[in-house]
């Protein structure tokens, strides 16, 4: 029996969230015009954004009817036949449009592989005519005659989140990544190696590194199929899908979804919305005077230059919401079968979620045998299957490649110390340096989250299924993060697969503390402030500068949070020995969490005061400068498209990040990208050929291309063109046309005595190769 369930009221998984009351203690329900209100205020401000930066009516129209006919209605009506349970209306259809993503990654690759991409919507349409014409099933169409009661201001609560989330994707995204060239092509550095992948999924099946012909692609690429989907069906451009539409309706269900578990476990709206909201802001302090430098942040608009992390969080989501069930005993035949659906989905999304997943549910099973003295059937079953999905993934789909990752303790923490000291990257830090600033971290990490120490005051709480789940998959992608190394810090994927569930239980923490000290708001407001106050007040006083400045010493670093943490003990010593009631000690777990959130943004806000940036100059990558972009590059590619055949290989001379030539950043796509063709070699960083012989301290888009004689005969074409140069291309590699950079002697004016001109934009020309 659970901790919560013995104490003789039922477990908040149980609970429904309270309405607001009313005279005499009734719940009062909100208006129908309200309960819409807030979504269609959204809804116009998603519109408007959207029709601000570029997208078409004909296109916003054709692609929202695509994902409420073709995904989130379909799979709404499979949700409420195998699901049982109360929900509310935004719920069903959040769960719904996450399988309606499963099950169609998984038809358009059966549709694809067929040649027949828009056999994709067999799947609605087969759905529609079973719930119309089974009669046990037509009652699913009207939905539930009895939903959960929520909170009047439930729904514009999560309406405000994804305001937050429309805004910040304009203001950080939307403006800096144009539709249109040659601003395009200065926008994130992994847009073209995207939209090449979107491209490839399009034409071919089973897919491989567009590229770099014939290598095969060992990649999360399950939404890249729901991309090439989405563009067959509607007729939207891949780039509009990609730079615009297709994250916000995942965005919007992520949020929902992470409530629903968020509410789930607390058994409270309000602490459901700190999960959300907590998820969404959170960041760790930044006590230092000066950018915030390798701090562990999830951030919340990651999917629109990582669709990979988006998708993979939402269809993850589901899978944590439905293990709450079955390991709380809640089975049923449905229940399994839509978790077998989003696991084998998952596995192709982001696999990056299984295995701290599997360290979770081994956690639950371990307990859970210890306590109940028999077998806990249900996590067993679900380890099970989470790891047939692992060793599945890890062995076909990404066959045995390793990604560049590789055993490197700490490493992703050298960057910070480098950036933080002043040194040089290159630089070794002294012994014990990073285990010191590894404590530090961990540090702020424990603030982040400091609301999971309110469990305290009820430990059994802390032995709950859904509990231990999700502190086990905390814990273990934490030990990925500091274990492992990757060139791209790629490990911070498994971090972030963490942060919304660590975020969940530190509510609940909170939530409870708050409860079990009787805490009225004003005193809950009080200990925020309080604990807002003497971050703020540490920052001050210490006066650390990053980086340091010459002369100072790396003890400096740590002063400010050896100052916080001396702080929170001496607090904690005072209630100790007064033997304080759970009151003050509640306050404490408050004042130590708002440390954690808003004053974390105080702290951002003060630095900018100071006219200090606070963003990190470790972020990012250098944007090809706009006299490097060539701008006839967008015509030819889209005339080659236009004029060519999907299995027509394409030759480039292109294969340097423009502007990055010495040294090559072998970044470059856009070949690729824009002609949705393969093509012989343009970049290559990414191949698990290229990263599997990283080691840290090199930089892999540095490395040369590792088969000479395809880049001699390539290159050659263009710089000595030839009737055997041009027929060994042919002949031996199978390529029909050249895309050629003519900028700068790039190309022998030669070549078109050899390949025929077919078109020319500017400096960008396009041959045929004769044959």
């Amino acid at each position: 029996m659970d901790t919560a369930s013995s104490a003789g009221r039922p477990a908040p998984e149980q609970l429904s969230a309270p309405g607001a009351s009313g005279v005499g203690g009734r719940r009062l329900r909100p208006s129908a015009a309200w309960r819409w209100l807030p979504t269609a205020l959204v809804t116009a401000l998603v519109t408007g954004t959207l029709l601000f930066y570029g997208v078409s009516v004909r296109d916003l129209a054709a692609f929202g009817c695509y994902v409420a006919l073709c995904l989130a209605l379909p799979g709404t009506l499979l949700v409420r036949a195998l699901y049982g349970g109360a929900r509310t209306l935004a719920e069903e259809l959040a769960l719904g449009l996450a399988l309606g993503y499963a099950v169609e990654a998984g038809v358009y690759v059966a549709a694809r592989a067929a040649g027949a991409p828009l056999a994709v919507l067999a799947w609605p349409a087969v759905t529609y005519a079973v719930f119309l014409a089974v009669p046990g099933l037509r009652r699913h169409w009207r939905g539930r005659a009895r939903r959960p009661v929520t909170p009047v201001w439930w729904p514009a609560a999560l309406s405000l989140v994804m305001t937050y989330l429309v805004v910040l994707s304009a203001a950080r995204f939307f403006r800096g990544n144009a539709l249109g060239w040659p601003t395009l092509a200065a926008s994130d550095l992994d847009i073209p190696f995207h939209l090449a992948l979107i491209g490839e999924l399009r034409h071919h099946m089973p897919p491989t590194v567009p590229a770099v012909a014939g290598e095969p692609l060992l990649y999360h690429w399950f939404v890249y199929a729901h991309f090439a989907a989405a563009s067959w069906v509607t007729g939207v451009e891949p780039l509009v899908l990609l730079l615009r539409l297709s994250m916000l309706p995942m965005l919007a269900a992520l949020v929902v979804l992470l409530a629903m578990t968020a509410r789930r476990l607390t058994g409270s709206p309000g602490g459901a919305l700190l999960a959300v909201g907590g998820t969404f802001l959170a960041t760790a302090p930044n006590l230092y005077a000066g950018p915030s430098l390798g701090t562990f942040t999830w951030r919340s608009v990651h999917g629109w230059t990582s669709p990979t992390q988006t998708f993979g969080a939402l269809l993850f989501a589901p899978v944590v919401l439905l293990l709450l069930d079955l390991v709380a005993g809640r089975r049923g035949a449905g229940r399994w079968l839509l978790l077998g659906v989003f696991l084998v989905a998952m596995t192709g999304a982001k696999a990056t979620y299984l295995p701290p997943l599997a360290a979770g549910l081994a956690v639950v099973a371990a307990v859970e045998a210890v306590r109940r003295r028999r077998p806990p059937w249900s996590a067993l079953a679900a380890l099970g299957m989470t790891g047939a999905c692992v060793l599945y993934g890890q062995a076909v789909l990404f066959g045995g490649a390793r990604q560049a990752m590789v055993v490197d303790p700490l490493s992703l923490l050298r960057p910070a110390w480098a950036g933080l000291t002043g040194h040089d990257l290159g630089d070794a830090p002294a012994p014990g340096s990073l285990a010191t600033l590894a404590a530090v971290y961990l540090l702020c990490l424990l603030i982040t989250w400091a609301g999971v120490l309110g469990l305290l005051v009820r430990p059994g709480l802390l032995l709950r299924p859904g509990v231990l789940l999700m502190l086990g998959m905390g814990a273990a992608c934490l030990g990925v993060v500091l274990l492992f190394g990757h060139p791209g810090q790629g490990q911070l994927y498994f971090f972030s697969a963490a942060c919304p569930y660590l975020t969940t239980v530190a509510a609940y923490g909170l939530v409870t503390a708050v409860r079990r000290g009787r805490m009225p708001p004003a005193a809950v407001g009080a200990a925020a402030v309080a604990g807002m106050v003497a971050a703020c007040a540490v920052r001050v006083a210490c006066g650390t500068r990053v980086p340091l400045p010459p002369g100072r010493p790396e003890s400096d670093l740590y002063l400010p949070y050896a100052a916080l943490f001396a702080l929170v003990v001496l607090g904690a010593a005072v209630l100790a020995v007064r033997r304080a009631g759970p009151r003050p000690w509640a306050a404490l777990v408050v004042a130590l969490a708002a440390v954690g959130l808003p004053a974390a943004w105080c702290l951002r806000a003060l630095s900018a005061a100071e006219g200090v940036p606070t963003g990190s100059p470790l972020e990012g990558v250098p944007p090809v400068a706009a006299r490097d972009v060539p701008r006839e590059a967008l015509a030819a590619g889209r005339w080659l498209r236009d004029h060519s055949g999907p299995d027509d290989l394409v030759a480039t001379n292109t294969h340097c990040r423009w502007g990055f030539e010495n040294p090559c950043d072998s970044r470059q796509f856009w070949a690729a990208a824009l002609t949705e063709r393969r093509v012989l070699v343009e970049g290559w960083t990414y191949t698990a050929a290229n990263m599997s012989r990283w080691r840290p301290g090199q930089a892999p888009e540095t490395f040369p291309f590792w088969d000479t004689a395809r880049m001699r005969a390539n290159d050659a074409a263009f710089a000595a063109p030839s009737a055997s140069a041009l027929r060994e291309l042919r002949e031996r590699y199978g390529v029909r046309w050249l895309l050629a950079d003519e900028r700068a002697g790039r190309t022998s004016p030669e070549l078109g005595a050899y390949a025929p001109l077919r078109f020319r934009s500017g400096d960008y020309a396009v041959y045929r190769v004769p044959g």
